[in-house]
């Protein structure tokens, strides 16, 4: 079954008049004094890394979740290329998921590499389709058009029971690194919704105790096939700060859209314009979950942040990836005169949007890492001697401009063209067999390899 066409095609295919209701409850509660870190603990706090891996897992359900796990796997089997002992995957210091991708995404914040001993064996050789409503009959068609085929209760508590084991949003923070960053869809701010500390402070609410699991189902609910995750708003019960940044994106109509929209919903969920805030699949507005580092990036405050002082001294390599298991082009119909229709046309229009969206969402972040670096070169060069040392831990011969971000992107159109076209074929499902596991898997590694941007990244010692 393909995740983004068959539900909401039998969605939109259908019109039946009485429709069983389906919601979800929230999970968050209030707080009078919600968790807000000063500084977004990005990197690796308290040292002064020279290198920083950050990564992009897209959505696409299992097949994703797959792509990532050889991407990982084959990190770990590479050697930094500055710092003996350690391998690539040592340096990861950010990792951003969306849908399938935030699956893996999660569990890897938790377990760090430890997660490549056991994921395949507690997710991707699992069969989670089997736990959820997927035949398309007239109760599920009649569900889909009351809220959503399934609620978010199976598939949380089935993520919870294979692999989040009860962990809450305080685990990861507690972690510090790699940061994780979950995100969704804000279906009526029509936004990126990101599982941060401030974005739930907006909502007086404390991120803390947050179930990942249900962050992850948010991140994967489908349209149709799953009723959208919901949060509720507590306005007038915190004194929080929303970020100085936001409140004035949030006034500023010449800004961004992106940013400004963004800062816009925070707003309204402070002062109580929206009691709850409806989560669907990520994917519907970023495939790739870059906007939140983008608007991150674009309300810092400095010309570093979001790293720390001494993080943006000592860097010399930022290297971040973007593995994109997305679905290419597909559908008879390109070969015919009449077509699409009915849910081949619905198909094709959701596929349209999540590619069009990911497509902007990975320009935006490019010039966003370009004007990033300008920006922290000019402030490392005006840096006093004496404040560069401090700031590095140590004297000696230093160059302000040695500084590089990289951005590159993984997907299955960089391999072989008939390879290229089988993984293509490959559903986006939450359950795979273990041959197209292995097939995927495989692709991965191959293809981190592969590419040219990470292959310039390994050559500069």
């Amino acid at each position: 079954m393909r995740i983004r066409g068959g539900f909401l095609v039998a969605a939109m295919a259908f019109g039946l008049g009485a429709c069983a209701s389906v919601y979800n409850l929230p999970l968050n509660k209030p707080s009078a004094a919600p968790f807000l870190p000063a500084v977004p603990p990005v990197g690796q706090r308290g040292e002064g890394s020279s290198t920083i891996v950050g990564l992009a897992f897209s959505g696409g359900g299992t097949r994703a979740a797959a792509f990532a796990y050889g991407v990982l796997g084959e990190l770990a089997r590479t050697p930094s290329p500055r710092e003996r002992g350690r391998d690539l995957i040592d340096h990861v210091g950010l990792v951003t998921g969306v849908s399938g991708g935030s699956i893996i995404a999660a569990y890897f914040g938790l377990k760090g590499r430890d997660a490549l001993t056991d994921f395949r064996q507690r997710y991707l050789d699992q069969d989670l389709m089997a736990e959820l409503r997927t035949s398309i009959d007239l109760t599920n068609i009649s569900r889909a058009l009351g809220g959503g085929v399934n609620d978010d209760s199976r598939l949380r508590n089935w993520l919870n029971a294979n692999l989040y084991h009860d962990a809450t949003f305080g685990t990861l923070l507690a972690r510090r690194r790699p940061v994780v960053l979950i995100n969704a869809t804000d279906i009526y701010n029509r936004t990126p919704f990101v599982f941060e500390p401030a974005t739930f402070a907006a909502m007086c609410s404390d991120l803390t105790g947050y179930p990942i699991a249900a962050a992850v189902a948010a991140s994967a609910a489908v349209p149709a096939a799953f009723a959208p995750v919901v949060l509720e708003t507590f306005p007038g019960q915190c004194n929080a700060p929303l970020p100085e940044g936001m409140l004035r994106a949030a006034r500023d109509p010449f800004t961004s859209p992106q940013l400004h929209a963004f800062a816009r919903a925070l707003e309204r969920s402070r002062i109580g314009a929206v009691k709850y805030i409806k989560l669907l699949d990520g994917g519907l507005v970023d495939n790739f979950g870059l906007s939140s580092l983008t608007i991150t990036r674009e309300v810092a405050g400095t010309p570093y942040g979001p790293l720390q002082p001494n993080e943006a001294v000592n860097l010399r390599r930022l290297l971040f990836l973007v593995i994109d298991a997305g679905v290419g082009p597909g559908g008879q119909w390109s070969q015919t005169l009449e077509g699409p229709a009915g849910g081949a046309l619905v198909s094709a229009v959701v596929d349209v949007v999540v590619e069009a969206n990911s497509q902007s969402s990975f320009a935006a972040f490019e010039a966003t890492m370009r004007s990033w670096r300008e920006q922290m070169v000019r402030w490392r060069c005006g840096l006093r001697s004496e404040e560069v040392a401090r700031l590095r831990g140590r004297s000696g011969p230093w160059n302000c401009n040695d500084l590089k971000i990289t951005v590159g992107r993984i997907s299955f159109g960089q391999l072989d063209a008939e390879r290229a076209k089988i993984l293509n074929a490959v559903p986006t499902s939450f359950s795979l067999p273990p041959d197209a596991v292995d097939a995927l898997t495989s692709a991965g590694a191959d293809a981190l390899q592969a590419n040219p941007t990470f292959q310039a990244f390994l050559r500069e010692r």
